[in-house]
């Protein structure tokens, strides 16, 4: 199979997996403008990149989708995230790609597994914050996104068929912000 009908169908690659002679033409097809360089070892189809999701974990391995992106994935906000918000453990480097553009949010290790899921969108398999923690995350970071946007999504997710309110507190409670979240359901609910 060439490497481009390769890349066309998974939309990424890793050069691990490539034969030199595929290697070769995984470069003819970056000269063409019909792949481009992720960051080193991984190409993206020109394509798969104008949808709205890529494979997070090739890029950024034990990354997780979080904030805009993942309210976004939720259908929380109206707002179109610039970048991919994905958090990582606080102490990690990693080497991002010039495109597309990526926004890290560094947390503990232990703040990383409060709410970690997957969830299939656009037929990658994401990790991502399930809908409690992304919307305490809106709470968390209300004064970095905006009190609008953080109202927008809490009072979304209050009309959401499938909240969790006491799995949002306990979420809450772990993130610190209990008392804010109890403030502004009294407020809406």
């Amino acid at each position: 199979m060439p490497i481009i009908d390769k890349l066309k169908k998974k939309g990424f690659v890793s050069t691990k997996e490539l034969s030199a002679w595929q290697e070769q033409q995984l470069q003819a097809a970056v000269r063409k403008g019909e792949a481009i360089r992720l960051k080193n070892g991984v190409y993206a189809d020109i394509d798969t990149l104008a949808n709205t999701m890529v494979d997070i974990r090739m890029i950024i391995p034990d990354g997780v989708l979080c904030l805009w992106s993942a309210w976004s994935v939720y259908n929380l906000t109206t707002q179109i995230p610039n970048a991919y918000y994905v958090a990582i453990e606080r102490t990690r480097k990693i080497a991002l790609p010039e495109y597309p553009e990526f926004q890290l949010i560094y947390q503990s290790e232990k703040l990383l597994e409060i709410g970690a899921t997957e969830k299939t969108v656009q037929g990658f398999n994401i990790p991502i914050f399930d809908l409690e923690r992304s919307v305490c995350d809106a709470i968390k970071y209300r004064n970095k996104v905006g009190i609008d946007v953080m109202a927008e999504i809490l009072q979304t997710y209050l009309k959401h068929p499938d909240k969790n309110i006491s799995k949002l507190m306990d979420y809450a409670a772990k993130l610190r912000i209990r008392n804010t979240l109890k403030q502004y359901l009294e407020v809406w609910q």
